[in-house]
C-alpha cells in the first residue's frame, strides 16, 4: 500500500484512469487537460463550419434560414443536457478530488437514469412541439415547413447526444479528458463524411437535402456513444455504468438536480433569450437571419478556447474544492484568465480585421454579409468579456453553486440584454440595437461572476467529504 505524496502528481482514481489535479503545476494540469477538450471542441466547431458552407451554398439561402431559426430549439435542448451533465461533472470532480470513489459510483448510476428519462421526454416534446415554437419565432412561411421537419428528424439525436454528453463530463471530473476526444471526435467524422452524401444523393445515396444532415447526425451521435460505452466496459473504467444494478439514490439525485436544475435554467433562460433575439432579428427578413447564422458560427470559433478553458477551470476546480485546497482554485482561475483572455484578443483582432471575408465563407448575398460584418463589428469586439465570464462562471460552476450562475444569467439576460435589444432595435430601427444589447448584457454578466468570486462564498462544496475506508486497489500512481 502506497501513500500520497503530496509533491507529486498523481492518479485519482484506480487502474491509471483519469488524473489526480489537486496535486502538481496547475498550468500544466490546465494545458494537458484544455487541450484534448480543445482539440474536440475545435472538431465539432470545423464540423459545423462545413455543414453551414453545405448548406448555404450547395443547397440555398431558404435552408440555411431553416436551420438558424432551428438553433435556439436546438440550444434549448441542450441546455437541459448541459444541465444533467455538468452537475455529474461536478459530483464526479468533487468526489474524485475527496477520494469518496463510493460516491463517485452512485453519481454514475443516478446519472444514467435521469439521463436516459429527460432525453426521451425532450424527444417527445420537441416532436409535437417543433411547429409551434418555430411559428412563435415568426419563421417565415417559406422556411416554416422545412425547418419543423429538419428539427424532427434532428431530435431523434438526442438520446444518443445526451448519453455521449453524460459519459464525456464523467470522465472528465475523474481527469480524463482524452478519452471524450477519441469519440466525439470518431462520432463528428463520421457525421462529416455522410452529410453531403444524403444532403445531395452522391456515390448513390438517396438524395435527402436538408433533411439529410440529420439524418447524418443521429448516425454519427448513435454510433459513437455505443462506442465508447463498449469501451468503457471492456477496460471496467469506474464511470461504466452498470446496466444490471441502475437505480435512483435519492440523495445523489438530489445533489444531482440541486446542481443541475439551476444549470438546465440558465442553459434554457440562454435559449429563450435566443428565441427572442431571432424573433427581433427575423423582423428584419432573411437577409438579417441569415448574416446573424454566418455571425454566430464565427462566434463558435471566437468562444470555443475560452469555453474549453472554462470547462477545464471547473473540473480543476471541483477537484480541488474537494479536497479544500482552495489555493489551488486562485491560481486556477488565474492562470484561466491569461490563457483564456489572451487567445480570445488575438480572436477578436483577427475578426474585427477580416469580417467580409469571414461572412462570404458562409453567405453570398452582398446585403447578408453587409449586416453580419456589422454584427462583427459590435459584438467581435467585446469577445474577451465572454471569455472572462466563461473562466470566473467555471470555478463557480465547480464548486456546484449553479443558482448563483443561474441568477446571473436571468439578471444579464432578462434585466439587460432582452430589454436593451428590443428598445435600441425598436427606437432606432437599427438591427445594430439589437448587437449592442448583448454586448451589454455579457459585460454586464461577466462583471458580476467576477465580483462573487472574490466573495469567496464559491469555498463551500456541495459533496460533503465523509471518511473512506483504504482500498488496497486504490493505489495513487506518479505520472
Amino acid at each position: 500500500m502506497a501513500t500520497e505524496e503530496p509533491q507529486t502528481d498523481t492518479k485519482c482514481v484506480p487502474a491509471t484512469h483519469g488524473r489526480d489535479l489537486t496535486v502538481g503545476s496547475i498550468p500544466r494540469h490546465l494545458i494537458a487537460f484544455s487541450i484534448p477538450m480543445l482539440m474536440g471542441s475545435g472538431l465539432h466547431t470545423l464540423y459545423s463550419i462545413v455543414n453551414a458552407i453545405w448548406v448555404g451554398k450547395g443547397l440555398g439561402q431558404t435552408e440555411f434560414a431553416a436551420v438558424t431559426v432551428s438553433f435556439p430549439v436546438f440550444f434549448f435542448l441542450m441546455a437541459v443536457a448541459g444541465g444533467l451533465t455538468m452537475a455529474a461533472n461536478v459530483l464526479a470532480a468533487q468526489s474524485c478530488g475527496a477520494k469518496d470513489f463510493d460516491q463517485l459510483k452512485r453519481v454514475v448510476r443516478n446519472s444514467v437514469v435521469l439521463t436516459i428519462t429527460v432525453s426521451l421526454a425532450c424527444v417527445i416534446f420537441g416532436h409535437f412541439s417543433a411547429t409551434a415554437i418555430l411559428r412563435l419565432m415568426d419563421t417565415s412561411p417559406e422556411v416554416l415547413p422545412m425547418a419543423a421537419r429538419y428539427l424532427q428528424i434532428f431530435l431523434l439525436s438526442m438520446p444518443f447526444m445526451f448519453g455521449m454528453f453524460l459519459m464525456a463530463s464523467l470522465l472528465r471530473g475523474t481527469g480524463d479528458s482524452k478519452t471524450p476526444l477519441y469519440f466525439q471526435g470518431a462520432g463528428v467524422i463520421v457525421t462529416a463524411i455522410l452529410d453531403p452524401l444524403l444532403m445531395f444523393g452522391w456515390l448513390g445515396f438517396p438524395r435527402m437535402g436538408l433533411n439529410g444532415t440529420a439524418v447524418a447526425t443521429v448516425i454519427g451521435n448513435s454510433g459513437a456513444l455505443i462506442a465508447v460505452l463498449i469501451y468503457l466496459q471492456r477496460k471496467r473504467h469506474l464511470v461504466t455504468p452498470d446496466w444490471r444494478h441502475l437505480g435512483i439514490d435519492w440523495d445523489t439525485s438530489w445533489l444531482t438536480l440541486k446542481i443541475g436544475v439551476p444549470s438546465m435554467a440558465q442553459q434554457a433562460l440562454v435559449s429563450i433569450g435566443m428565441v427572442v433575439m431571432v424573433k427581433l432579428i427575423n423582423a428584419y427578413g432573411d437577409n438579417g437571419t441569415a448574416a446573424f447564422g454566418a455571425a454566430i458560427r464565427i462566434d463558435q470559433i471566437a468562444f470555443m478556447p475560452a469555453m474549453t478553458i472554462g470547462m477545464a477551470v471547473s473540473t480543476l476546480a471541483g477537484q480541488n474544492i474537494g479536497a479544500e485546497r482552495f489555493h489551488r482554485v486562485s491560481e486556477t482561475l488565474k492562470w484561466g484568465m491569461i490563457s483564456g483572455g489572451g487567445i480570445t484578443l488575438l480572436i477578436s483582432a483577427i475578426v474585427i480585421a477580416f469580417p467580409t471575408q469571414l461572412l462570404g465563407l458562409f453567405l453570398n448575398n452582398p446585403k447578408a454579409i453587409s449586416i453580419g460584418v456589422s454584427y462583427l463589428h459590435i459584438v467581435g469586439a467585446a469577445y474577451v468579456m465572454f471569455a472572462v465570464m466563461f473562466v470566473s462562471n467555471g470555478v463557480i460552476n465547480g464548486a456546484g453553486h449553479t443558482l448563483v450562475t443561474t441568477f446571473i444569467t436571468l439578471l444579464a439576460l432578462w434585466g439587460v440584454r432582452v430589454p436593451l435589444a428590443y428598445y435600441l432595435s425598436t427606437t432606432t430601427h437599427h438591427i445594430e440595437g439589437i448587437w449592442w444589447g448583448m454586448v451589454s448584457g455579457f459585460s454586464l454578466g461577466a462583471l458580476m461572476s467576477l465580483a462573487y468570486y472574490l466573495s469567496g462564498r464559491w469555498k463551500k462544496p456541495i459533496v460533503r467529504k465523509t471518511p473512506v475506508p483504504i482500498d488496497p486497489e486504490i493505489v495513487p500512481v506518479a505520472e
